[in-house]
């Protein structure tokens, strides 16, 4: 708290600044795309498998998006085994919204036949390795992967040609915890295991807010949402330059 104070960080960084981001595609073999995220110690995969299926009724010519994530042992000792904890849920719906509501993903060219037949996207987000900000680490693991995805259309005989995944933009998410009075971006475990409040923003391209979800029993005031919007777009403009 009294480092906080001075604006500094155990491990010396700025109230706003990220950490170090390391970013792999191509790293399973068996899906349609792959990316493994390394976000400071932080460690997640995330693998994009594609098939065909059938519409749902209300959208006969959309493409199917759904996002699982897994909170694995090996990846901290306070993750259990079994069915996805609560925790995994939310990471899920959390990484899933930002996709979904920034339009990342342009479903209407994964129709096959409008009403028969569309392309089922799988995203599925494995924990390796958890310092914190889990958030951050495994949307930035399944943009890269849908980025780098690739529609099966000639392998399943849909198409002359398999085809990139229609992407339209990079949704970034940017996740702050408050600790006492202060904002810190990017938070790592021992800065979330005494924070009150957190706050995941995701903004696409041009900084329209896509998504948000707080977390914690703490309070974010007006003046917190602010800050926390601000920072969303610049970083957001950071990390895409890095990502590419």
């Amino acid at each position: 708290m009294n480092l906080l104070s001075d604006g500094r960080r155990e491990d010396g960084r700025q109230l706003d600044e990220v950490r170090k981001i390391q970013v792999e595609t191509g790293v399973i073999e068996s899906a349609e795309g792959s990316a493994r995220v390394k976000l400071g110690e932080t460690e997640v995969m995330a693998g994009i498998k594609i098939i065909p299926g059938t519409p749902y009724p209300d959208a006969p010519g959309d493409g199917v998006l759904t996002t699982g994530a897994e909170l694995i042992p090996l990846a901290h000792e306070s993750f259990e085994p079994g069915p996805p904890s609560e925790d995994a849920i939310e990471l899920a719906r959390v990484v899933d919204r930002g996709i979904r509501e920034s339009g990342m993903v342009d479903v209407k060219k994964l129709c096959i036949t409008e009403g028969e037949e569309i392309w089922m996207v799988f995203i599925d987000i494995y924990a390796l390795n958890y310092d914190g900000n889990l958030f951050d680490a495994c949307n930035l693991a399944a943009v890269c992967a849908l980025k780098s995805a690739i529609v099966p259309w000639k392998q399943y005989g849909k198409g002359e040609e398999d085809l990139p995944m229609p992407v339209t933009c990079t949704p970034i998410s940017v996740t702050e915890c408050k600790i006492g009075n202060d904002l810190i971006v990017d938070p790592n475990f021992n800065e979330e295991a005494i924070s009150t409040a957190r706050l995941t923003v995701t903004t696409d391209d041009i900084g329209n807010f896509r998504a948000m979800q707080k977390g914690g029993k703490g309070s974010i005031t007006r003046g917190d949402l602010s800050l926390c919007l601000d920072r969303a777009v610049e970083i957001g403009k950071q990390i895409r330059k890095i990502i590419g």
